[in-house]
C-alpha cells in the first residue's frame, strides 16, 4: 500500500515544527504581554453553527461530517442536493476560529468577563483548491476583544501586528479600511442592496484587474452607471489624510459612509501617536469577503514575497447575536502561521539554532561511565538546558556522526580520568576546539553562550 496524506495537508518534521513553535510562541508572547487569555474550542461544530457566516463561497469551502450510524435511511435523494447535505450532515470542521469564538462566548457568558480578551491558536479546515500558500488545514492565531466598542481595541491589534512581524524580522504593510465606507459607497451608486456583492468582487483587486473585477461586477447585477460611479473611488490617493478628505466630501449626504470615515479618522489618529515600524495604509478596495464585519478591517502583506495576506481581522458588532445575544460588538486579526512560516522560509529569517535537539550529547563510552554521565545530564536538564546521553556505546564515529546530523553544539566525553577529577571534556562542535571543565563550568558557558 502507498504511503501518503491528502492534498492539501502536511507532515511536519522535528526541525519543521522547531520552526512552528517557534512563530507560535512569538505570536503567543505577544498576545500575552497585551493580557490576553487562551481558549480553546472543539474541530467539529455543528453546521447550523457554521452555515451563513462565510458568504455563499465561504458555505462551499466548509469540510461537511457524515453523521454516524445509518446516515443514509429515510432520505430522499432526489431533492435538491443542500437538503441531503443538511440531512446526513449535521456537523462539519470548523472554517475559522472567530465563528467558534461567537458561540463560545454566548454559551459561556456567565463564566467569562466583559470586555473579554481571548487568543487562540487552533487548526482550521477549508475544501479550497491547494496551492502555494494555501492548504486545506492550516493554523490560525486569533486575538480577539468582544464586549467593547472603544477603537482603542482596534489601535491594540495595529500594535500587536507591528510587534509580531517586528519581533519575526518581516517588513509588513498593514492595510486597513472600514466596512462603513464600503457601505456608504455602496449606497453612493444607488446599489445598498449589492454590497456583498461589490465587497466580494473588490476584494479580488489583488489578484485580478480592475477591468476583470468591473466584469465581476457586471455578472453579479450592477448597472454599468452603478460600475462607473465606483471609478472616483478607485482613483483616490495620497495619504489616508488625503483620501478621507475627499471621502467625507463624497460622503455629505450619507449617514452611513460619514461614520465610517470619522471611524477612520479617529483610528489613524491613534496610530500616529505610536508611529509603528510596518507600513500603514489606508486601502478603500480592502473588503476582506467574509459578510460578519462591520466596521475597521485589517489585512497584512509581507514586502518582497509573493504570497497572500498572513494576517487579517475587522470588527464585528453582532456576530454574537445569531446565537441569540444581541449587541455585543468584537474586534479580532487572525495571524496564519503556515504561510507566516513559508514567508520566513522563503527570506531566510528563522534563527539558525532552532532545529537543535540537544545542546549537548554525552558520547557512551560504557556501563562504567554511565552513573557519572546520568548525573551530570540530570544537573544540565534541571537548569533548562536539553542533554542527551547517546544510547548504546557504539562505534565513536557513528556517534559523533549522529551529533553532527542533530546539530548539537557540546559533545561531551567522559573517562576514567575525568570520573577520577570530577570534570567534563568537551568539544565545541562550531570551533573544534576541546577543554575540560568541571558541569557547573559546562553550565555557565551554555547559560552564558
Amino acid at each position: 500500500m502507498k504511503c501518503s496524506i491528502p492534498k492539501g495537508t502536511r507532515d511536519f518534521l522535528p526541525a519543521e515544527m522547531a520552526r512552528r513553535n517557534y512563530i507560535f510562541d512569538t505570536i503567543r508572547q505577544v498576545f500575552r504581554s497585551f493580557a490576553f487569555e487562551p481558549i480553546e474550542t472543539p474541530s467539529l461544530e455543528n453546521l447550523s453553527t457554521l452555515m451563513g457566516k462565510y458568504g455563499e463561497e465561504g458555505d462551499k469551502l466548509l469540510f461537511k461530517v457524515l453523521n454516524s450510524g445509518d446516515f443514509m435511511e429515510g432520505v430522499d435523494f432526489g431533492q435538491d442536493y443542500r437538503k441531503v447535505a443538511a440531512q446526513i450532515c449535521e456537523r462539519g470542521l470548523r472554517y475559522d476560529l472567530t465563528v467558534p469564538f461567537a458561540r463560545f462566548v454566548v454559551q459561556h457568558r456567565d463564566q467569562i468577563t466583559f470586555p473579554f480578551r481571548r487568543y487562540q491558536l487552533q487548526p482550521v479546515w477549508r475544501a479550497d483548491r491547494p496551492q502555494k500558500g494555501r492548504y486545506r488545514e492550516f493554523y490560525q492565531c486569533d486575538a480577539d476583544m468582544i464586549g467593547s466598542t472603544s477603537l482603542l481595541n482596534e489601535l491594540e491589534l495595529v500594535q500587536m501586528i507591528d510587534a509580531v512581524f517586528d519581533k519575526l524580522g518581516i517588513s509588513v504593510t498593514l492595510k486597513i479600511n472600514n466596512r462603513k465606507v464600503l457601505a456608504g459607497i455602496a449606497e453612493l451608486i444607488g446599489a445598498p442592496d449589492k454590497l456583498t456583492d461589490i465587497t466580494t468582487a473588490i476584494d479580488k483587486l489583488d489578484k485580478i484587474s480592475l477591468d476583470d473585477v468591473r466584469a465581476e461586477l457586471r455578472d453579479r447585477g450592477l448597472s454599468e452607471t452603478q460600475i462607473t460611479a465606483l471609478d472616483p473611488v478607485f482613483a483616490l490617493s495620497g495619504p489616508a489624510e488625503e483620501k478621507l478628505a475627499q471621502l467625507a466630501q463624497l460622503f455629505a449626504n450619507n449617514a452611513v459612509g460619514t461614520r465610517g470615515v470619522e471611524e477612520l479618522k479617529e483610528l489613524f489618529g491613534y496610530i500616529a501617536l505610536v508611529q509603528p515600524r510596518c507600513t500603514v495604509e489606508l486601502d478603500l478596495t480592502l473588503a476582506r469577503g467574509l459578510n460578519y464585519y462591520t466596521g475597521a478591517i485589517f489585512e497584512v502583506k509581507a514586502q518582497g514575497v509573493s504570497i497572500g495576506s498572513i494576517c487579517g481581522g475587522g470588527r464585528y458588532d453582532n456576530l454574537t447575536g445569531i446565537f441569540g445575544m444581541p449587541d455585543v460588538s468584537g474586534v479580532g486579526i487572525s495571524f496564519g502561521a503556515d504561510r507566516i512560516y513559508d514567508v520566513l522560509t522563503e527570506l531566510d529569517k528563522f534563527p539558525p539554532d532552532l532545529g537543535q535537539p540537544a545542546q549537548v550529547l554525552f558520547i557512551n563510552f560504557g556501563a562504567e561511565s554511565m552513573p557519572y554521565c546520568i548525573r551530570c545530564a540530570a544537573q544540565l536538564r534541571s537548569a533548562g538546558v536539553s542533554a542527551l546521553i547517546y544510547p548504546e556505546a557504539a562505534k565513536m564515529k557513528k556517534q559523533m556522526e549522529y551529533a553532527n546530523r542533530c546539530h548539537v553544539p557540546y559533545v561531551v566525553f567522559v573517562g576514567e580520568n575525568e570520573i577520577a577529577s570530577q570534570t567534563l571534556t568537551v568539544k565545541d562542535m562550531a570551533t573544534g576546539t576541546q577543554t575540560t571543565v568541571t558541569p557547573d563550568q559546562l553550565l555557565q558557558e551554555i547559560l552564558h553562550a
